[in-house]
């Protein structure tokens, strides 16, 4: 099946006691046994759930791999990742890369006795001089967050498993309508569902994807021992987000390259960051290992604090506020927002400077959208 008609129908039977098309909400903690010898089907719904179970078949088949858990957040999702790693382990992490990971790895990865070494990984060569005989994790972003870096995915998946470690992908910017990291030799694909995947800014997800058998029952301890599981609600949300994923991607990343190139063109504007311009250096890496580029733009507004501040705050259809991936347009400031935990240093040595916007393009038109910003950086 290709890619749409698996949004809708893997996982989605219709349901066999009444026919109903849609997925049926099972709310109930617990179920029925049929003997004190039963292991198997559904017992207790922290450890297996039916509408858990279709949205997680459903979003392994658009990912191409064989296992999904889902998680009640990405960062819930990405946490059970570290849980694979031990005392004494090292990780090796993407710079540019969503704050919250960043946390994570400092925060939960010291508390275990796991360091982490963050490193420029746009060449191979950086990222292969990070590497140590005990790194067990190489942790990927591409394209990243917020600066849209793309990275070479099957290269730097050979450099990890060459040392040793396991590689993951945050792959929330593209989705995998737009990129499929487990067809490129990751082993594990990592999403905030809340983003792109559930579509519409009503539920709060995570999802771990990925093919190795090897993998099957830490992960599943992660998630049915940890027991941050999502509720059978968001998980028909997102079911419901993935039906529509394929349409709406391709609205978002229309509407991505539109706002992207008014925006570079604009005399305010000191840069943008867009993975879809055809003059970028790792424009045909991306063409490569994207089908498109999805609807995430950066910029940097000339005049500094004051006049980014004037801008983020004077657009009327791009709601300022956190997160991304919804049909409504958001604009976000990192530095305060995404990526407030960081320290100053920290944001500076990776590029996120006073002036740095985020754009998260959604489905209103375009020319709305444009009138909106230009208006806004008239005041900047």
């Amino acid at each position: 099946m290709r890619f749409e008609t698996k949004a809708i129908r893997v996982g989605q039977d219709p349901d066999p006691a009444t026919g109903a098309i849609v997925q049926p909400i099972h709310v109930s903690s617990t179920f029925k046994r049929k003997s004190i010898e039963q292991t198997d089907g559904y017992g207790y719904s922290r450890v297996a759930n039916p509408t858990r179970a279709a949205a997680e078949a459903c979003l392994a088949s658009l990912e191409n791999g064989q296992f999904c858990f889902l998680f009640s957040s990405g960062m819930a999702a990405s946490t059970a990742v570290l849980g694979l790693l031990s005392p004494g382990d090292h990780i090796v992490c993407v710079q540019d890369l969503y704050a919250g990971t960043h946390s994570l790895f400092n925060l939960f990865g010291k508390q275990r006795g796991i360091e982490t070494t963050y490193a420029p990984c746009e060449t191979i060569e950086d990222a292969t001089a990070a590497f140590r005989p005990n790194t067990k994790l190489l942790w990927l972003e591409s394209p990243t967050n917020p600066l849209n870096q793309v990275l070479d995915l099957a290269a730097l998946a050979e450099v990890g498993h060459r040392h040793g470690a396991l590689v993951a992908v945050d792959n929330t910017f593209a989705s995998p309508y737009f990129q499929n990291p487990l067809d490129l030799g990751v082993d594990i694909v990592v999403h905030s569902a809340t983003k792109y995947l559930g579509g519409h800014s009503d539920l709060i997800g995570g999802a771990v994807a990925f093919n190795r058998q090897d993998l099957f029952d830490p992960l599943w301890d992660q998630q049915a021992v940890g027991g941050a599981v999502p509720s059978a609600f968001d998980c028909f949300l997102l079911l419901r987000g993935m039906r529509t994923l394929s349409v709406r991607m391709r609205e978002h990343e229309r509407n991505g390259a539109a706002v992207a190139a008014f925006l570079r063109e604009h005399p305010k504007v000191e840069a943008t960051y867009y993975p879809g311009f055809s003059d970028s250096p790792n424009y045909e890496l991306a063409k490569s290992q994207m089908r498109g580029f999805s609807g995430m733009v950066s910029v940097k507004v000339k005049g500094g604090y004051e006049a980014t501040k004037r801008f983020a705050e004077s657009t009327k259809i791009f709601q300022l506020g956190s997160s991304l991936g919804g049909v409504e347009s958001l604009i976000g400031y990192p530095n305060s927002m995404s990526h407030s935990s960081m320290s100053d240093e920290e944001k500076a040595a990776r590029g996120l400077t006073p002036n740095l916007v985020r754009l998260s393009v959604g489905l209103e038109h375009a020319d709305d959208l444009i009138e909106d910003l230009d208006q806004a950086l008239r005041q900047a």
